[in-house]
């Protein structure tokens, strides 16, 4: 990286080893950052590429030159002009962000075939290369600890919560013994082979989920598990230490209620998940990781405020701080109901303490708090893709219509087939304003799902377009053409869903489909229909 700061400009040289071992540009893939002054208070910056026909990327040391210039530059501008105090630490302030750097690019390297293979539903991209940071961290971060107590062995781990398992089988590769739990089996499991440890089982926090001979405890998006990580590390044993990686925000028995308005909800949730292990006798830190998500922020619990001498009483202090919160979240139900609790003791709020223990000390066999309420085995799908097929056909069309004949309407020439006539792309409109037609039959039913109306509208992405809170019709002349560095999984299954679903327009929009029957990806009519080979595959299955 060569910095001229006079003339304003940064060079990037991207150098890489051949055969004999010597290292040689890349200069198909040279890019500079410039920083030009135009007059008085305004500035440009701008990135130049000087070979953009002979550009290479992997997507993984090399960015994409798209992402360069529409996603990097707008950042860089904004970031100059930014005066905003953040409300969270530096990103990784807590370890060497140049080791950080060298392990992820090793790490990035040795399992990026996991993209390709990715079984699960969700984003291989976003997953993979999230763990692969997440792992990065850790392995720095234990490295460090090591140093600091004069370790020679690697750190045991269990990882509570851990889904896919991925991050659990990157550190058992890296040589760190542990394991990872998790109330559900995942497909990918079956691919890491003996050498990764993932058990399928409920974790209810209590005596018989301690883990007295583990180093340290992962809460990576452990939801409901994320406040009980710091007391089951605390009552594990006094060396056990923990990690946690806030997500979705739960209280010790159920959703976490927000008390501070000053605070953003996620600010605030941090600060109670960060309490609870100053609770258990912590030194709590905070670091920012560097993954692609917006709950990025990781708390820590590394050393002691006491010593082992102290353990029975600390035990003790966590107890009550349990029984408070439960008492507090108890009246809190209570003003928003508005009912007697003495009436109500069987419902959702329950009269604080009821069910803990005679003596508070003795938590010997015993769960720490029965209401818990553990994720199921089965996990509920409440994202409007259980809803009745006919009640979102039946919203889909009201939505539309009512998009269709807002005024003022948009028009836009089609041109396709030679015949010039127009389509009508309807006017756009905001959430609020489209939940105002609706019924509140509809609304209430909606209200159920996570995300509502918004869910319910993107699922139906044939339909229509939500960006920014406002819904649009969508105009399929617009859409981009698939990239043909699309993962494989991705391409494959656009081809199969080719031509396997009836297209929304033709049926029920009044100029039809603004693209000719050889182009649309849905078919036009029943004669187009073809069956569909991923209900085939997974009939099969």
């Amino acid at each position: 990286i060569f910095s001229d700061v006079y003339n304003g400009t940064v060079t990037f040289l991207p150098l890489e080893e051949n055969s004999e071992g010597k290292y040689q540009i890349k200069k198909c893939n040279t890019y500079q950052i410039q920083l030009t002054h135009i007059e008085d208070e305004e500035w440009s910056v701008s990135i130049v590429a000087p070979f953009p026909e002979d550009w290479f990327s992997d997507g993984i040391a090399y960015p994409k030159l798209e992402w360069l210039g529409n996603e990097l530059l707008s950042k860089l501008a904004k970031w100059s002009v930014e005066q905003k105090p953040s409300e969270f630490k530096s990103t990784l302030s807590l370890i060497s962000v140049a080791k950080y750097s060298k392990v992820y690019q090793d790490l990035k390297e040795k399992y990026k075939e996991m993209v390709k293979v990715w079984p699960e539903v969700t984003d291989p991209e976003k997953f993979v290369y999230e763990d692969v940071a997440i792992a990065t961290y850790l392995l720095i971060l234990w490295e460090e600890e090591r140093k600091e107590k004069a370790l020679t062995k690697k750190q045991s781990f269990v990882d509570l919560g851990c889904g896919n398992g991925l991050l659990v089988h990157i550190l058992n590769n890296e040589g760190h013994s542990g394991r990872g739990i998790d109330v559900r089996r995942r497909k990918i499991w079956d691919m890491y082979g003996p050498e990764t440890h993932l058990e399928e089982s409920t974790i209810m926090p209590g005596d018989s989920h301690l883990f007295p001979d583990t180093d340290w405890l992962i809460g990576n998006h452990s939801d409901e598990l994320t406040p009980w990580i710091p007391v089951i590390a605390a009552r594990s044993s006094y060396s056990c230490c923990y990690f946690v990686l806030p997500c979705c925000f739960f209280d010790f028995h159920g959703k976490y209620s927000r008390r501070q308005s000053k605070k953003t909800q996620y600010r605030e949730y941090l600060d109670f998940v960060a309490q609870v292990g100053f609770a258990c006798g912590f030194h709590v830190e905070e670091d920012c990781l560097r993954i692609p998500s917006t709950k990025r922020v990781c708390l820590i619990g590394k050393n002691r405020t006491y010593p082992p001498t102290k353990c029975a009483l600390i035990d003790k202090q966590i107890t009550q701080y349990i029984k408070n919160r439960q008492t507090c979240a108890v009246v809190m139900c209570d003003r928003r109901v508005g009912f007697d609790r003495k009436d109500h003791s069987d419902g959702v709020c329950k009269e604080a303490g009821s069910e803990l223990p005679e003596n508070e000390t003795d938590t010997a066999g015993t769960i720490w708090m029965p209401e818990f309420q553990p994720r199921e085995k089965v996990e509920q799908i409440r994202n409007c893709a259980s809803l009745p097929r006919d009640f979102v056909d039946d919203v889909v069309l009201n939505v539309a219509n009512l998009l269709l004949n807002a005024t003022p309407q948009k028009s836009c020439s089609n041109t396709h087939g030679g015949n010039m006539n127009t389509w009508n792309q309807g006017e756009s409109l905001s959430l609020k304003e489209v939940a105002e037609h609706l019924s509140k039959d509809t609304l209430k039913r909606l209200k159920r799902e996570y995300g509502g109306l918004q869910t319910l509208l993107k699922n139906n992405h044939q339909v229509f377009e939500v960006l920014n809170g406002r819904v649009h019709i969508r105009d399929w002349r617009k859409e981009k053409p698939p990239r043909k560095t699309k993962p494989e999984v991705k391409r494959r299954l656009s081809a199969e869903a080719f031509k396997t679903r009836l297209c929304w327009f033709f049926i029920h929009h009044p100029d039809g489909c603004s693209l000719p029957s050889e182009s649309c990806p849905y078919a036009h009519g029943t004669e187009e229909l073809r069956q569909s080979q991923i209900i085939r595959k997974k009939k099969h299955i």
